[in-house]
């Protein structure tokens, strides 16, 4: 016969706290608009492309904020998750592992702050040169509301975390991460 193995897991411990971040560097949204959303459909549905419209600056500028329901500036929660996961290889730590210890509750995350158009020189395919258009906090700050399991991972260690995040990933357009310096970001309380 046989010997059964008994498994205990202990309860998760399942906690909430909400970590304030201060800009150290300029946010650069760039939302995809729905005439873009729309071109890319029509391109895969094979539909006939129609002549190309004049360039609206102030339309993609503000195409590419992301607006709340109450009028208020946005930014994707996942963003966030995504970079402070990616901290976790500069610390030894499993990015599969850090995945599942911690959320950040919501899909967006208020940015408090005022955008200003920016636009930009890009390369697109084939090397051609364009312009870009987009939204841009200089000054930025935000709240995360962070959802963690205690059993996996302590406050501390997600805000050690944050903080390698902030300086060697960062989010939006252009960050450390991309070989850019912008959407880096530190703990409030260390500014």
């Amino acid at each position: 016969m046989e010997k059964q193995e008994v498994i205990n897991l202990e309860r998760p411990d399942i906690r909430i706290a909400e970590i304030e971040i201060t800009g150290t560097a300029s946010l650069i949204c760039h939302k995809w608009s729905e005439k873009a959303k729309k071109e890319m459909l029509d391109k895969q549905m094979k539909k006939a492309k129609s002549g190309r419209e004049a360039r609206n600056p102030e339309q993609d500028y503000k195409d590419s904020l992301y607006v709340l329901e109450n009028g208020e500036y946005g930014f994707p929660s996942i963003a966030f998750k995504a970079a402070i996961v990616r901290a976790g290889t500069y610390a030894d730590m499993k990015m599969t592992y850090l995945r599942g210890a911690f959320h950040i509750n919501d899909e967006f995350v208020k940015i408090d702050g005022t955008p200003t158009m920016r636009e930009d020189m890009v390369r697109v395919g084939m090397g051609t040169a364009d312009l870009r258009y987009r939204g841009e906090f200089k000054s930025w700050k935000a709240t995360l509301p962070i959802l963690y399991n205690a059993k996996a991972i302590s406050l501390e260690q997600i805000s050690n975390l944050i903080m390698i995040a902030g300086f060697s990933v960062g989010v939006g357009e252009w960050r450390p991460e991309k070989d850019g310096q912008h959407g880096t970001f530190m703990l409030a309380e260390n500014k």
